[in-house]
């Protein structure tokens, strides 16, 4: 059923987007060094329990005036303090996409994404790290919000059409994803 719904939401963002190629939504005239468009997101966080940094850069192009393809990759460093020594976790993963712009400020947005996530294993004497690899199907809808010229904000909730509610491991808590950032160029990442 998942899979269906997903092929349906495929179906109709290629539909959408082959409707959309008119005149106004043309690139006739714009410079291919334009229809660049870079964004991403940045995360810090410390405390008593952990530290981590992540950054999630992106870079797109412009096919269309409303239909953008790209490729997003991520990288966060997690210290756990709980423990001693504390451990220090490393996660990375890469997303291509595809984002339709709706109409102003709405979008939608459909990525593929793999995450190889290290997570701890904590044994009475000793702690342990282990990875595992993910593949989600991802797809939503988000605003964005000029801030200037070729800068805008923008925030997207996605819902994980690979999302496994298993009282084991899951790289997410939840089939939602929430995410937030800049976008520099274009209509945005």
């Amino acid at each position: 059923m998942i899979r269906l719904l997903l092929c349906a939401g495929f179906a109709t963002l290629i539909a959408v987007t082959a409707s959309a190629q008119g005149e106004a939504n043309s690139l006739k005239g714009v410079p291919p060094g334009e229809r660049v468009v870079f964004g991403g997101g940045m995360g810090l966080g410390f405390g008593s329990i952990q530290d981590f940094v992540s950054v999630s850069p992106t870079v797109g192009y412009m096919l269309t005036r409303k239909l953008v393809a790209g490729v997003g990759v991520q990288y966060r460093y997690t210290s756990y303090k709980v423990v001693k020594p504390s451990v220090k976790l490393h996660d990375y993963g890469v997303s291509p996409f595809v984002r339709f712009m709706l109409f102003q400020p709405i979008f939608l947005h459909a990525e593929y994404e793999y995450l190889n996530y290290e997570h701890a294993l904590v044994h009475s004497s000793r702690v342990e790290t282990s990875r595992q690899s993910f593949d989600s199907v991802l797809a939503g809808g988000g605003i964005i919000q000029p801030l200037g010229n070729r800068l805008a904000f923008y925030a997207m909730a996605l819902y994980n059409f690979s999302y496994k509610d298993d009282p084991g491991f899951s790289a997410y808590d939840s089939p939602l994803v929430v995410r937030a950032g800049i976008s520099i160029g274009g209509f945005g990442l």
